[in-house]
């Protein structure tokens, strides 16, 4: 595991440029008979090779969430950020305040169902034009970090990326050996959401499974720390996060 202590690199706010974008809403036909809203941004008359599975946090596809996919279209990726609370309704958007109002639709979720939904959003994306089936990753955040670990279990991907990803130990640790991409795993080191044995665990999970993976633990964040929007946003450690996803993902994926 690498811990980043300290670091003076730039902060840039989580945020997209200013290139234009073709955004908006694709309804996507779910296995489970089920129809599933996803937002979707793509620099504005192109046609990208490359693709990205954007998982959110248990409070909904919110502006913070359309924020990231709509970051990553600017740097030559088709984003989707399928709506993983779906089931219960299209739209949600929950408070950051009010955990309660987030607790059914979280406790509803299941891995049956998101397993469906991964599948619909890759489908999608494999279906556009220019889209390369050898170009597409993904990344989550707190429960989208538990669903980029699925993701990555049951489809072709190139690259995963979690964020802080509650709930991979120990139920789904046995996945490790499914990983089909190299992985790449932040953890905030005052985070008492997700104890330290658990991720240790993950990692030597990986280790046993003989899978290629990185872990990045910030011993200054806490959990949420790349969310601009929380109390626990950390502008050093985010802006250390970004540059180090951007460097993964154009390694695994090339450039475009």
């Amino acid at each position: 595991m690498i811990t980043i202590t300290n670091c003076n690199w730039a902060f840039q706010q989580n945020q997209s440029n200013s290139m234009e974008k073709d955004t908006g809403y694709v309804v996507l036909q779910v296995d489970d008979n089920t129809r599933m809203r996803a937002y979707t941004s793509v620099s504005s008359g192109k046609q990208p090779s490359r693709s990205i599975l954007v998982f959110q946090e248990a409070f909904g596809v919110n502006g913070y969430m359309r924020s990231i996919a709509d970051r990553f279209a600017d740097l030559g990726f088709r984003a989707i950020a399928p709506e993983l609370f779906h089931r219960g309704g299209d739209g949600l958007e929950l408070p950051y305040t009010d955990f309660e109002k987030v607790r059914p639709h979280l406790q509803a979720v299941t891995t049956e169902g998101l397993e469906a939904d991964i599948r619909a959003a890759y489908e999608w994306v494999v279906a556009q034009p220019g889209a390369d089936p050898g170009q597409i990753a993904c990344i989550g955040f707190c429960m989208g970090g538990r669903v980029s670990w699925i993701a990555d279990s049951i489809l072709p991907l190139k690259a995963a990326i979690s964020f802080y990803g509650g709930g991979i130990a120990p139920g789904l640790i046995s996945r490790a050996g499914d990983m089909h991409a190299p992985i790449l795993m932040f953890w905030g080191g005052l985070d008492q959401h997700i104890p330290a044995e658990q991720t240790r665990s993950v990692a030597s999970a990986l280790d046993q499974a003989g899978k290629p993976h990185i872990h990045i633990e910030i011993s200054y964040a806490d959990h949420g720390f790349f969310n601009d929007e929380k109390p626990s946003f950390q502008p050093q450690a985010a802006a250390e996060s970004w540059s180090l996803v951007q460097a993964f993902l154009d390694q695994k994926l090339g450039r475009p």
